[in-house]
């Protein structure tokens, strides 16, 4: 790919093989849509006079379809190589680090599956020693639930510890209080774009058609609410209370040399999440920093299902999609120590306390803890694509 007059750095993340998608505001002016380039913003609403910019979400250009998506990627492609452009676009390229980033899209629906064979495997070792740890039906489906998408928020939003009843093997009864169980799940994020037509399925196939891009997600989890709620209906409070995001929305387009052949499946699964011909298992890595310090690299081209099996299997029962839907991956583990994407598996529920680097020792989040999980993937002319970063600190509960 050619250079940009902007001078980008080579070893930017946001470089013209990204072009993720952004809302943001400036003092004393709405929010409207931005895309990411290198330590930049380009303002689209004002340099593309389109309205569809200046709505304060990405779900009106999204609604617009997948043929919109790739005149307007390959239009700015060129006014950012072009260097005859340059008098027109120059003037709508913002610094990044004083801009406001908000939610990228009105949020329909929400999602989350569980869909890495590393953590389920962990999770079903922990709680149910003497009994297989997957479940028997795990390998035949993505399993998932539907979250509370009113309390999927930004990266930056406080993570006000949450509340709840709570009950350990050992007591007799559920006290009430403060989670003491508060958790991290490192996830990949899909947004979709395109809707579907209630009653009519979205093949394996028509997953590009459907799905805009990709971003960070923190589904923030209190275990000790969450493992005594969850039978027989799953989890509720343990999960609603916030899911983060992060602010930038990586293309589809941008994630082709990310595409790598999805882990072997056996049993083979039903001919409706076959994925032999469109392949979309993703080669990104995912990083986790507690308070700064690296904790943990998970792999998430190790997951067992993929996107589009997760929403082939959303969809297959007829359930319509809707533009501003997010559905998530779930944990991303590997099949190493260092490539846990929770705390209750670094940690193993609590058995073995992890040691930072000056240290001390965590089991589960403190008040003041900080979290921040970044993801990167191959480009298309070599280098790493950022996906940018998931960011909130622990406050105290409010239990009143």
């Amino acid at each position: 790919m050619s250079a940009s007059w902007l001078d980008l750095p080579a070893d930017s993340g946001f470089g013209l093989n990204n072009l993720p998608y952004g809302v943001f505001s400036t003092p004393g002016t709405a929010a409207r849509t931005g895309i990411a380039v290198g330590e930049y913003v380009l303002d689209l609403a004002a340099v593309t006079g389109d309205l569809v910019h200046a709505t304060g979400s990405l779900n009106g250009f999204m609604a617009q379809g997948p043929s919109e998506w790739r005149e307007l990627r390959e239009r700015v492609t060129g006014w950012l190589i072009d260097s005859s452009h340059r008098g027109d676009v120059e003037p709508h390229v913002l610094p990044r680090d004083q801009v406001q980033m908000h939610l990228p899209i009105e949020m329909a629906d929400y999602v989350d599956f569980y869909s890495s064979q590393h953590h389920a495997e962990n999770i079903g070792r922990m709680f149910r020693p003497d009994s297989p740890p997957l479940t028997p039906n795990w390998k035949h489906l993505p399993i998932g639930y539907h979250g509370r998408a009113g309390t999927v928020r930004i990266s930056g939003t406080p993570v006000v510890r949450p509340c709840g009843q709570r009950k350990a093997p050992t007591e007799d009864s559920p006290t009430f209080g403060p989670s003491q169980r508060l958790d991290i799940e490192a996830e990949v994020g899909f947004v979709v774009g395109t809707p579907s037509e209630l009653g009519t399925p979205v093949p394996v196939g028509a997953f590009a058609e459907h799905v805009f891009g990709v971003c960070v997600v923190n589904d923030w989890s209190a275990r000790d609410i969450q493992a005594w709620e969850y039978v027989p209906l799953g989890p509720m409070l343990g999960k609603s209370f916030l899911t983060s995001v992060s602010p930038w929305v990586v293309p589809l387009a941008a994630l082709e040399a990310a595409r790598i052949a999805p882990p072997t499946r056996d049993p083979q699964p039903l001919p409706y999440l076959r994925d032999d011909d469109h392949p979309w298992a993703l080669d990104i890595t995912l990083e986790v920093r507690l308070n700064g310090a690296l904790i943990s690299r998970p792999c998430f081209g190790s997951m067992y299902w993929t996107a589009a099996q997760q929403l082939a299997h959303l969809t297959v029962n007829g359930a319509s999609l809707r533009t501003g839907d997010l559905f998530a991956s779930g944990t991303v583990s590997g099949p190493e120590k260092h490539q846990r994407g929770s705390f209750i598996e670094l940690s193993w529920a609590g058995a073995e306390p992890l040691t930072l680097a000056d240290g001390s020792t965590r089991t589960f989040l403190e008040d003041g803890d900080v979290v921040a999980i970044t993801a990167t993937a191959p480009g298309a002319v070599g280098g790493r694509i950022s996906f940018g970063e998931v960011r909130g600190e622990v406050v105290p509960a409010r239990c009143g």
